[in-house]
């Protein structure tokens, strides 16, 4: 084996590394909403909650991004550590899956076999094809999204291909034989290995895709591997402390620890047992015999799936020694406590006093939402991480309460037996939805603001000035829709939609004045990329206070709660003069503003 296969080596598995992180990306992307809603419908019954992380993870290719979110959710108090026991055990056998994937290596065909099909030497290309196609020919929902994940595959498979190929020398090296059979009689260092080979890259699964590409060299045996497989384990318990760690409340760390004692105890039983086993004459069978790519991703299932079958019986003793291991209780933060326990089920034999306490809550959300608005638009031009951190647990407080209002609404639901109570509780449904949305959309400004710090992008002087008017008219909307909720004030509400449209105006405007700089160079492409997204997100934000706002009217007008969006068309179409006056006088005020920037 020479320099450049090598290099070739090195390269492959920076592409296998780079497609199953954009692959992954995609996947957690497009099924992060659902995951979050399938995991919160989670019994006590950890079987379920097996399954569950199981599947989840075999979608998303990441035991360690299931582990992170089901314990955000337990931080977030959505999920309780004893309903996300379950889950860690099944995410340590859906990450299994990408190895039975990878194994499609060992497929053998004739040149005119239907299965060349399956091979990755023609799944890559495929995969790269239509990934290509869906991101650049195809604009329907999501296509983005899914061609992130199929030129992931492409590349994945690509980078593999790569390493096979890299490798193929080795298999007639003596030297590389030798160190493997060094292995075979010396497990600890197979073990060390696969732990450090694990945290370096942060991935079980692509240290099991490293073993797969190596085992065509025919160097690798059960002896040789098994002590590696049981060394990732470990790598994959640090990654797994690191990232629960930080910033976390004690049951969202005890969420973590759960699988770092799992991962201990599949360590000490798999080493017992083969050991065991291979005195006995047990495993004389494959133990010398060259592995295949089939063979450890089998293995390697085998593993993970005994391990956690044989637990999920006692999975309460890993809670046990967790909350010995961490101490402290979670409780909800100060801030939404009072409300949370406001949602009383005993309030259900009385609507009234159920909705008053559903209103309270909601209230919270709204300022919440609006307040983690303002503070992500004030990260545009001042960054501040610690800022980001409390906007963030806004959030999370912001999706606690929506989960928790809903859920109450819905139970609710059967004991409204009177038309203004349905309308009520409807109305309720429909603006809680729209102030979560104003908090997502918080989120991504403060993500375009980390994008600016983290790049060191510039907007132009203009551009900066253009975002302080639109700022003001955010800031202004979302007075009104927190005003228009928070006290049902018809006269607040009935401002939004002249504001509205002349948010849409100045966001209209200020994309035409963006790509008037980008042709006069006065403005980067990044930059340029950047403030697309913050007029995107804005624009969005209006539109959610927009929705408050007619939701407000509605419920005091039966005729404009049947057909809102006609009554939209008719304002918007100049029927009503009270509107257009307003829209005229905010309209001039704002583009005087706009007007004294460009002179």
């Amino acid at each position: 084996m020479n320099i450049f296969n090598v290099i070739s080596l090195a390269g492959g598995l920076a592409l296998f590394l780079y497609g199953m992180r954009i692959m992954g990306d995609g996947l957690k992307y497009g099924a992060s909403s659902s995951f979050k809603k399938a995991v919160e419908k989670v019994t006590n019954n950890p079987a379920i909650g097996f399954l569950m992380g199981l599947a989840i993870t075999a979608v998303i290719q990441s035991s360690t991004a299931t582990i992170v979110i089901t314990s955000g959710l337990v931080g977030a108090g959505i999920l309780s550590l004893h309903q996300s026991l379950g889950v860690i055990l099944g995410a340590n056998v859906g990450t299994t899956v990408t190895g039975q994937i990878i194994r499609l290596l060992d497929l053998k065909a004739d040149a005119t076999s239907w299965l060349n099909f399956f091979k990755p030497s023609t799944l890559a290309p495929i995969a790269s094809v239509l990934g290509i196609l869906l991101i650049m020919a195809f604009h329907f929902r999501n296509s983005e999204t899914y061609g992130q994940i199929a030129i992931g595959f492409g590349i994945l498979f690509t980078g593999l291909l790569n390493m096979t190929a890299a490798v193929s020398p080795l298999s007639e090296s003596p030297a590389f034989s030798q160190l493997f059979v060094r292995m075979s009689v010396n497990p600890i260092l197979g073990f060390l290995t696969g732990a450090a080979v694990a945290f370096l890259i942060q991935s079980s699964s692509a240290t099991i895709g490293i073993l797969q590409a190596l085992s065509f060299t025919g160097a690798l045996t059960f002896s040789s591997i098994y002590s590696i497989i049981i060394g990732i384990y470990l790598g994959d318990c640090v990654t797994t402390a690191i990232v629960c760690s930080i910033g976390a409340k004690p049951d969202a760390k005890r969420t973590g620890m759960v699988h770092i004692l799992f991962n201990l105890y599949e360590i000490v039983l798999l080493s017992v047992s083969i050991s065991l086993l291979h005195r006995l004459g047990l495993l004389d069978r494959i133990w010398s015999i060259p592995i295949t790519s089939g063979g450890i991703a089998n293995t390697h299932t085998i593993f993970n799936l005994t391990a956690a079958i044989l637990m999920l019986p006692f999975c309460g003793l890993l809670e046990k020694a967790s909350r010995v291991i961490v101490k402290g209780d979670l409780s909800q933060g100060e801030g939404i406590k009072k409300y949370l326990e406001t949602l009383d089920p005993k309030f259900y034999s009385t609507p009234t006093l159920a909705l008053s306490s559903v209103h309270q809550s909601v209230s919270a959300m709204a300022s919440l939402a609006c307040e983690g608005a303002s503070v992500a638009l004030e990260q545009l031009t001042e960054y501040d991480a610690a800022q980001i951190k409390k906007l963030q647990e806004n959030e999370g407080e912001i999706d606690t309460l929506a989960d928790a209002v809903e859920n109450y609404l819905i139970h609710l639901s059967p004991h409204a037996e009177t038309d203004y109570t349905n309308d009520q509780l409807n109305y309720y449904l429909r603006c809680l939805s729209e102030f979560e949305r104003i908090g997502d959309h918080a989120i991504n400004l403060t993500d375009n603001a980390a994008e600016i710090a983290k790049s060191s992008v510039q907007f132009s002087p203009t551009a900066q000035q253009e975002l302080v008017v639109l700022q003001e008219a955010v800031l202004q909307i979302m007075e009104y829709a927190n005003k228009a909720f928070v006290d049902l004030d018809l006269v607040a509400a009935r401002h939004i939609e002249p504001l509205e449209e002349v948010i849409d105006d100045l966001v209209d405007t200020l994309r035409g004045n963006h790509t008037h700089r980008l042709r006069e160079g006065l403005c980067n492409v990044d930059a340029g990329i950047n403030f697309l997204n913050i007029l995107t997100n804005v624009e969005r934000i209006a539109d959610q206070c927009s929705n408050v706002g007619v939701y407000t009217i509605a419920l005091t007008d039966f005729e404009i709660g049947k057909t809102h969006h006609d009554y939209l068309r008719y304002l918007h179409k100049g029927g009503d003069e009270l509107f257009n006056q307003e829209y005229r006088d905010v309209h001039e005020a704002f583009f005087r503003k706009l007007e004294a920037i460009e002179s």
